[in-house]
């Protein structure tokens, strides 16, 4: 080979190197800054081709998605000086790419840091606003919502845009999550008790009014079975008036018949009579017979 086929050789290697080296390409996910002699030259490149100058210009490439901080369990204190435990997380991702590179360096854990301190500030003055029974039930989405607006407006010489903060838990200590259970549980002892005493109470008053009503119930009953017996005392009599005066020795002798009835029902009843006594009237054939 001669001189000048290396020449050529030479000539082509260095034009490829300085293509390649002069070419870059931007993905949609990406977010770069093309950085000369340690200084930014240009940012925030749309996705596609695009040129450098090789050696002197180097390429820093971020991650342009939407990215998740998931911060520890943070201490806060309410309106009433409690303790909360609060578990979160942000939502963020970078907006500018320049002021991104200068604040940080391109280091995302930096960036993560101070937003996270910021966003702990932010949270610190929400919670102390309020107190622990607005932070729990029903101003949740409130705090998040003013907390998102007055953190972009810290976080903007960062060059990063906070999309969402998100509280996922907010737990009383241990210590005090037992003291209100123990509240709770003896709150919840003392109505019951309450009821069950009420329930007792009413419990007897229904027994007493029952045994009044049945014994109101049984002296009617009986009044009005005595009134009824009465009444058929009173005819019987009658019955037994009318009937002597048809006939009084038919009356008799029905009179007898029942009394022989009544007395000699059982075949081991024994009587010690007189034959030729009035019991035995009857049993006796008629004078002149």
């Amino acid at each position: 080979m001669t001189n000048q086929q290396l020449g050529i050789l030479f000539t082509l290697f260095f034009a490829v190197i300085l293509v390649f080296g002069s070419a870059f390409s931007v993905d949609e996910r990406e977010k770069v800054v093309v950085v000369q002699l340690g200084k930014i030259k240009t940012a925030d490149h749309g996705p596609g081709l695009h040129l450098k100058v090789p050696i002197f210009d180097s390429v820093k490439r971020f991650d342009g998605r939407i990215l998740t901080l998931d911060n520890t369990e943070e201490r806060f204190l309410t309106l009433e000086k409690k303790n909360l435990i609060v578990d979160f997380f942000v939502k963020w991702r970078i907006k500018h790419t320049g002021k991104y590179f200068r604040a940080t360096g391109g280091d995302e854990a930096q960036a993560r840091d101070r937003m996270s301190k910021i966003v702990k500030g932010g949270l610190r003055d929400e919670f102390g606003a309020r107190t622990v029974q607005q932070a729990v039930s029903g101003e949740r989405s409130d705090i998040t919502r003013k907390l998102v607006v007055s953190a972009n407006q810290q976080v903007q010489d960062l060059g990063i845009e906070i999309v969402d903060v998100r509280v996922k838990r907010i737990d009383l200590p241990d210590q005090v999550t037992r003291s209100v259970y123990e509240r709770m549980e003896s709150e919840r002892k003392r109505v019951a008790n309450e009821l069950r005493a009420k329930g007792d109470e009413a419990a007897e008053g229904i027994r007493a009014e029952a045994d009044r009503q049945r014994e109101v119930t049984l002296a009617e009953a009986y009044r009005e079975a005595e009134k009824i017996r009465g009444l058929g005392d009173a005819q019987a009599a009658e019955i037994y008036a009318k009937a002597y005066g048809q006939n009084p020795e038919f009356y008799s002798f029905y009179r007898s018949l029942a009394v022989y009835q009544n007395s000699l029902k059982n075949k081991s009843d024994v009587l010690v009579l007189e034959p030729e006594g009035e019991f035995f009237r009857y049993f006796n054939p008629p004078a002149g017979r």
